[in-house]
């Protein structure tokens, strides 16, 4: 098996610490490219797409394996083993921000940072946890998908982006939804949405910055704030933002409060002349 064909690995810029950039359902790579480069200018950043997504091998899509996030988990640790000599610095966006507190857990050794950019470990209200929707709301979300995928993603995609002023970053987001095979999206969803990783969370020891948007439809601040919580090691920052992108949405946000973060770490990465 070759990861980097699996995964249509790219590797940017030379640090010397890496930095393992993970997208959202739907996404790619590709979706990195407004902060990518800055990374690039201090680190090793290494760009993937999940198994099923943007241009890794559909070939390699395994509907057993990748019932659950473990599968994609697992990819995570095998690429991290492949690219990297040392822990690295993870930033997984959405849905990828629970592939990588599971592979964290299971692998704590690889991980020097993670960084988590609109995390929502569940995205089903529990009693008292709040995460944005009910399991009706999931499962007709679901449905719709099903029955009229690119309906659904052009609904889909300006609720998720917000941004209305830049029109062309919800165009953006809906063609990578539509750009992906159907039935891979209807499976993958369901895994995402129907997901339930809270109880991973006291579980993970990686020193966590959560970042999270100050209106997100996807994943409402009640999820940041139990997230900080419940995490051993987190901190959390609100950007000012309405939608579930910041990376594309405020880049330089995001970046600021990545490189605030990192300056401030323990181990210390040591970066200078950063925004």
């Amino acid at each position: 098996m070759n990861v980097y064909l699996r995964n249509n690995i790219k590797i940017i810029g030379k640090g010397s610490h890496t930095v393992v950039l993970s997208h959202g359902f739907g996404c790619s790579q590709t979706m990195w490219r407004y902060i990518a480069p800055a990374l690039a200018k201090h680190f090793t950043v290494i760009l993937y797409d999940l198994v099923g997504s943007g241009e890794s091998s559909l070939a390699m899509y395994d509907y057993q394996k990748y019932d659950t996030l473990d599968g994609y988990a697992s990819d995570l640790l095998e690429i991290i083993d492949e690219v990297s000599d040392g822990p690295v610095i993870f930033v997984g966006h959405s849905v990828s921000a629970s592939i990588g507190l599971l592979a964290s857990i299971a692998r704590p050794d690889l991980f020097l940072y993670q960084i988590m950019v609109s995390p929502s470990p569940c995205f089903i209200n529990h009693d008292d946890y709040v995460g944005g929707f009910s399991a009706s709301d999931i499962e007709q979300l679901c449905e719709t998908l099903d029955s009229n995928y690119l309906g659904w993603s052009s609904s889909m995609a300006p609720v998720m982006m917000g941004a209305p002023e830049r029109p062309e970053l919800t165009e953006e987001l809906t063609n990578s939804f539509c750009r992906t095979d159907p039935k891979i999206a209807q499976h993958f969803a369901r895994v995402t949405f129907f997901a339930d990783n809270r109880a991973a969370l006291p579980q993970c020891f990686t020193d966590t910055l959560i970042l999270q948007c100050s209106a997100d439809f996807i994943a409402p601040s009640s999820v940041g704030e139990y997230m900080l919580a419940t995490m051993p090691k987190a901190e959390l920052v609100l950007l000012n933002d309405d939608g579930h992108c910041p990376h594309m949405s405020t880049p330089d946000a995001c970046l600021k409060a990545m490189f605030n973060y990192l300056n401030k770490a323990t181990p210390p990465i040591g970066l200078r002349n950063v925004c």
